[in-house]
Order: C-alpha cells, then sequence, then structure tokens
C-alpha cells in the first residue's frame, strides 16, 4: 500500500480532491459524458466505418493470404479486375477514378447487361416466353434450331480456368449458377466465333473427346436445360445444342463428351459439355461458361457421385481481390456454416430459393409484410445487384438515406437511385444491413456489399426494385461478397459462413 508520505501521493493529492468536486458536482457533465460513450458504441454497433478507398480495386492484384483459398479449389476472378487475364482497357468516362486507374471497370455495361439478365430470370420463372427461330446452326447439319426468346441468363463477370481434352487445354469460363449446361467455343468455326484469351478448343487434337448422338437420353435433356428442343446432324447424327442468353448472346454446336481437368486430383471423364461452332456475345473474352444449376447436365449433377452435389464459392471484396470456387463438402469448416433450407421455387427449376423473411437496418428491423416476398427469392452468382419487391426496397432504401443524410447526394447510376458524393471523405459512416432468411438464419451483410461504387463522387446502395411486385427477388453477387456460399443440393439447403475470403 502507497504510503501517505509518498511524495506523489502528496503532490497528487490536491488534483485528486479537485476531481472529486468537480465530477461529484457536475453530474450533467458526467451524465454527458456517459451519453456520449453509449452513443459511440451504438455508432460501432449499427454501422460499419468504411474507407472510401478500400472499396475501390487496387491498380495491382492482391493476392490472398495462404490459407484463404481453399486446397484444390479454383480460383475465382473479375474478369474486368487487375487479377484478371481476361480483362481489357478501356477508356470508360463512367468509372474514370484516379483511385482506379490505370484501368478502369465498365460500370454503365455491367450495370446495363445485369438488367438483362435479370429480365430473363423473370422471364424463365414466369414461364412466359416467345417463340422464334435462332439461325445459327447452318454449317452443322442443319438449316434452323427453334429457340426461346430471353429464357436464358447473360453472362456473369466472374470466371475460373479449368483444363479439358487429352492433352488438355486451359480455359477460362465463367460460373454461373443460373445456368446448367457447360460450353466452350470450339473449331472449326462453322459461323463465327467471338475474341476469346486462350486459343479456341480444338477437339480433333484431343484424344478423349466424342459426339453424343441425337438419339441418346442425355440429348434429349436438352430441352430442359437449355429451353431449346436439340438439333440433329443429317451427315454424322450428332447430337446438336442451341443456348441464347437474355442479352441476345448465343453458342452453337455439338453436344459432346469430354476430359474436364478441375485439378491434378480431380478429372471428369466423359463429361458432357457443349462444343460450340457458332458463338457469338459479351463473354469478356472468356471461352464459355461453367453451369452450376440443377439440371441432370449440370456440372453439380454430373459430378453427384466425386463430390455429393456440394459447392462453395467466395466472390471477393473488390475486383482486384481473388476469391475461390471449391467442390465436395470436406474443406468448409461446417460449424461456422448457417443453412436456410431450399424454398418451393427450387421445385422444378435449375434455380436456388431461398425464403427471405426480413431486412435489419441500423439494428433495427424494417416494417415490411412477410407477404411482401410471397412470390419468392433465388439467390444467383451471376445478378449483381440485388432485387427486392418494391414494398421491401421502399422502406429499405428511406431508412438508409435516413442514416445517411449527413452526405451529398450524388446523380443516380442507372437503376441504382441512392448515391451519394464521398470525394470529401477519408472515412465515413454506413449502417449495418442483415437479411433474414429461413430457418432462423441472419446474414450480416460487409460493408462492401451494401454498397457498389463507381466511383469517389458516385457511391450507391448496391439494391434495386423489381418493376413488378409479383416478380421474384434476386440476392445477388454484390450482397455475396466475403461470404462463403455453401450449397448443399443433396440437403437442399444453402449456407452461409462470414469472413470466407477478403
Amino acid at each position: 500500500m502507497a504510503s501517505s508520505s509518498n511524495p506523489l501521493f502528496l503532490s497528487a493529492a490536491p488534483f485528486l480532491v479537485f476531481f472529486f468536486f468537480f465530477f461529484s458536482e457536475n453530474k450533467s457533465f458526467v451524465s454527458a459524458i456517459r451519453e456520449g460513450a453509449t452513443e459511440l458504441q451504438l455508432h460501432h454497433h449499427h454501422d460499419h466505418r468504411v474507407s472510401l478507398s478500400s472499396l475501390l480495386p487496387s491498380s495491382s492484384c492482391n493476392s490472398p493470404p495462404q490459407g484463404v483459398i481453399r486446397k484444390g479449389s479454383l480460383q475465382v476472378m473479375h474478369k474486368h479486375g487487375p487479377c484478371s487475364k481476361l480483362k481489357q482497357h478501356t477508356s470508360s468516362s463512367s468509372s474514370s477514378s484516379s483511385l482506379n486507374a490505370p484501368f478502369a471497370i465498365p460500370h454503365s455495361e455491367i450495370l446495363k447487361y445485369d438488367v438483362a439478365r435479370v429480365r430473363s430470370i423473370h422471364s424463365k420463372l414466369s414461364k412466359t416466353h416467345d417463340s422464334h427461330e435462332l439461325e445459327s446452326s447452318k454449317g452443322l447439319g442443319q438449316d434452323k434450331l427453334p429457340a426461346k426468346s430471353g429464357t436464358l441468363l447473360g453472362s456473369g463477370n466472374y470466371f475460373v480456368t479449368v483444363s479439358l481434352g487429352s492433352p488438355k487445354r486451359d480455359l477460362s469460363l465463367i460460373f454461373d449458377t443460373g445456368s446448367d449446361l457447360t460450353w466452350t467455343q470450339c473449331e472449326p468455326c462453322a459461323r463465327s466465333c467471338y475474341s476469346q484469351k486462350e486459343a479456341i478448343f480444338d477437339p480433333s487434337h484431343s484424344s478423349s473427346y466424342s459426339n453424343v448422338s441425337c438419339s441418346s437420353l442425355q440429348c434429349s435433356q436438352l430441352s430442359s436445360a437449355t429451353g431449346n428442343d436439340p438439333g440433329c446432324s443429317k451427315s454424322s447424327g450428332a447430337c446438336i445444342y442451341g443456348i441464347q442468353y437474355g442479352d441476345s448472346s448465343f453458342s452453337v454446336g455439338y453436344f459432346a463428351k469430354e476430359t474436364l481437368t478441375i485439378s491434378p486430383n480431380d478429372v471428369v471423364e466423359d463429361f458432357l459439355f457443349g462444343c460450340g461452332q457458332n458463338n457469338d456475345g459479351l463473354f469478356g473474352r472468356a471461352a464459355g461458361l461453367l453451369g452450376l444449376g440443377r439440371n441432370p447436365i449440370s456440372f453439380v449433377e454430373q459430378t453427384a457421385q466425386k463430390y455429393h452435389k456440394i459447392f462453395s464459392y467466395c466472390i471477393p471484396s473488390r475486383a482486384s481481390s481473388v476469391g475461390y470456387l471449391a467442390f465436395g463438402g470436406g474443406g468448409y469448416p461446417s460449424g461456422n456454416v448457417k443453412f436456410t433450407p431450399f424454398s418451393s421455387i427450387s421445385q422444378g427449376s435449375s434455380f436456388y430459393g431461398l425464403d427471405f423473411t426480413g431486412i435489419t437496418l441500423g439494428g433495427t428491423r424494417l416494417p415490411i409484410s412477410a407477404s411482401t416476398f410471397s412470390s419468392g427469392t433465388i439467390i444467383d452468382s451471376g445478378t449483381v445487384i440485388t432485387r427486392l419487391p418494391p414494398g421491401a426496397y421502399g422502406p429499405l432504401r428511406d431508412a438508409f438515406q435516413k442514416a445517411m443524410s449527413k452526405y451529398p447526394k450524388a446523380d443516380p447510376a442507372s437503376i441504382l437511385d441512392t448515391c451519394y458524393d464521398l470525394s470529401k471523405y477519408k472515412t465515413f459512416l454506413v449502417p449495418k444491413i442483415m437479411l433474414s432468411f429461413g430457418g432462423g438464419v441472419d446474414v450480416d451483410l460487409d460493408a462492401r456489399g451494401i454498397l457498389y461504387v463507381v466511383s469517389e463522387t458516385q457511391v450507391c446502395l448496391a439494391f434495386a426494385p423489381n418493376q413488378d411486385a409479383r416478380s421474384v427477388a434476386i440476392f445477388g453477387n454484390v450482397q455475396q461478397k466475403t461470404l462463403e456460399v455453401v450449397y448443399d443440393v443433396g440437403g437442399r439447403k444453402v449456407g452461409f459462413r462470414p469472413g470466407g475470403c477478403i
């Protein structure tokens, strides 16, 4: 115990007396301190403090720390980011920013094609397609192939690299939970092939390639997978597929079998895929598409014995970061994954349906009736911006605007109507948002899952309303950022793990 004769104690005594007297007599001051501390705690609890620079992609690729990317998984990259071998330099003024130079992400294009994708999803689920002819199989032994307008989806923004053939050839494929057929461009191009990064796959150089007969069960499965009845080559009897997307992109060619290599230890023989000899569209120099839907010819179903219909992915927080796509259930920490069951919308479709039950902003549950989500919800890796029914979007937008009222507003960006000019702020506060799903599952969004950043002068709430209250809601990939999303198709559930990647 300190002695009263201690010089330090004696010298401090007058100050201690003053301290006690002042604060005992100034209770309002003490109360103010306490209230201020409480307010700071509330801000910390219900808001994200965000650095503006952390939202924009850096000019160089940020390699993930060791251990973040799961062993045996495929790296997931944004096709327009600095990690991408597919990216093309652009002078688009829509994303000019000193913070994301020397490359620019074409935000206006991304949002425009996102609208086309959502329209095609709504069209497919509402089953109100208009048939027309797709003149795309000339040179393949058939004159025309019947197609349905807008029955499928446009290309997404994230890709993985796999290998095809014997000897194997690397190919960059857009991965898509909303599509079933896996396809790539093939030589010879009967009518046209768009520009891709890698050399176009030539099946004549592979010892493991074979066409599927048009009389086979596999050929007949194309109808449900693509929305188009298959064709048949008059000369060889080979099955011909045709697939058209919501943005008018298409691929037509032979339905075939080939060896697909995911990693040195993961090889899938006799994998059914489309060998496209007439292709055109907005695939961003990717060689094709990896279909992760639920149809029998999807990758998930074809590899059911090997991976048990389980896959997961983590979309990185920025276009300059790297995520992953993994197959099988052995790699993720199951105790940290919250699962919500598939909803009824999953019945009879390739989409993964969820029961959306509510939204919480800044710690307050928004006044949204459960009936607002009665048209259903799907989760989709290729849709960028989450779409909500008007009755859910309105309360979210209003509450968000109230919480962000101290920041100057900016012009809308395409479908995003709530934007801010944050160019004068190094850091700012954004209210936390939590999405709730069936089974009592709450998903807290990362700050980078709340905002879509066109530039430092146009930072927008990354949600948009459906035009029709009867249209399905869509949980898009901006909101999925940094989450490991686990699809247990056999168990009919989708899980979420926070902090899956950076």
